[in-house]
C-alpha cells in the first residue's frame, strides 16, 4: 500500500511593522528603544528573537513565546525557525520582567548559554540577549554572560 506524503513550503509572514528611529543596531540601547513599547506594560514574559542582517539592521522582530508572570518556555528550535525564516546573520534575544526589575535568574542565563551554543551550531551568532524592566534593562553581554 503507498503512503501519502506532503510536499510543502515554508514561508515567513508579515503581520505587523513597525517604525524605529534608529537603522542599526550597535548596542543594547537600541535594542532596548526598539522593543520596550511593545514589552514594558505587558503582564506576561514575552520572548522576542531579533533578527538581523550582515550590517546589524533589524529585518524581522518574532514572538518566540508568551509565558506566565514569572516565566517563559523557550526553545532553540522556535527561536531559530524564524531567525534561519528570515535569513538573519545575527540575532539578539529580548524578553521582559513584568516584576518590573531587570535582573537575570538562573534560567534567564541557562536558556541564553543554550541559544548561544545553538547559533553556534547552526552559523547564526547570538549578538545579546537583553532584558526589559520598568524603564531599565539589562545586557547579558555586557554582564559576559554571552
Amino acid at each position: 500500500m503507498k503512503k501519502r506524503i506532503n510536499i510543502v513550503s515554508v514561508k515567513l509572514v508579515k503581520e505587523a511593522g513597525i517604525f524605529y528611529a534608529a537603522r542599526r543596531i550597535t548596542g543594547p540601547e537600541d535594542v532596548a528603544d526598539l522593543v520596550r513599547d511593545f514589552l514594558e506594560d505587558a503582564d506576561r514574559e514575552i520572548f522576542l528573537v531579533i533578527c538581523l542582517n550582515a550590517k546589524n539592521e533589524p529585518t524581522a522582530i518574532h514572538t518566540v513565546a508568551v509565558g506566565t508572570l514569572n516565566s517563559v518556555q523557550v526553545h532553540p528550535r522556535e527561536v531559530f525557525k524564524a531567525a534561519i525564516l528570515a535569513n538573519s546573520y545575527n540575532i539578539v534575544l529580548v524578553h521582559n520582567h513584568p516584576s518590573g526589575d531587570p535582573q537575570p535568574s538562573k534560567e534567564d542565563m541557562a536558556i541564553t548559554k543554550n541559544l548561544a551554543e545553538a547559533g553556534r551550531i547552526v552559523g547564526i551568532p547570538v549578538l545579546d540577549h537583553i532584558i526589559i524592566g520598568d524603564g531599565k534593562f539589562i545586557s547579558l553581554k555586557t554582564k559576559g554572560l554571552i
